[in-house]
């Protein structure tokens, strides 16, 4: 697929069909999110897949009750790891992990949806339950759930500011 054509074919899925996710296109998924650029090149985020049924269902309960997370085959979580940006001090620690997380779960979704697969970012959640259920060190940070599936519908495109509204020219 076109990158251009990725942009404007991702949507938010949140009813997911009921079908696997082969095993070659989560590691192309996870594949690309390693290729993402990260401050100094020091990759300072961590990835948990979650592909268990048990997991997925904690990870809604924790994400405030959003079911679509246990209904999608996979989920991945990204946490920040600050200890790999200590380089850059507190900036490094508090921004730059924080970018390089998000930056991949980006590329993550982009290649899901490349792959014909649908996601959802998922930003609404209690971190310590979260961190408990990956069994994430207490120093790692979760910033994204990305639930991944093949798609259960088909939602109409949503509207986008526009240019003039969204850039400022200076």
């Amino acid at each position: 697929m076109d990158f251009f054509d990725v942009l404007q074919s991702r949507r938010s899925i949140r009813n997911f069909a009921n079908r696997p996710v082969e095993q070659d296109k989560v590691r192309a998924v996870l594949e690309a999110a390693n290729s993402a650029p990260s401050a100094g090149n020091l990759q300072a985020y961590e990835i948990y897949l979650a592909t268990r049924k048990e997991d997925r269902t904690m990870l809604a309960r924790a994400a405030l009750e959003q079911w679509f997370i246990a209904e999608a085959p996979i989920a991945l979580v990204f946490c920040t790891n600050p200890e790999r940006a200590r380089r850059y001090g507190k900036r490094g620690a508090e921004r730059y992990a924080l970018q390089d997380a998000t930056i991949a779960c980006t590329f993550a979704m982009l290649a899901a949806t490349a792959l014909g697969l649908s996601t959802v970012w998922v930003g609404a959640f209690d971190d310590d339950s979260v961190r408990r259920i990956i069994k994430a060190p207490s120093t790692e940070t979760p910033v994204a759930i990305l639930p991944i599936g093949y798609p259960a519908e088909s939602p109409e495109k949503t509207p986008r500011r526009p240019l003039a509204d969204l850039v400022h020219e200076v």
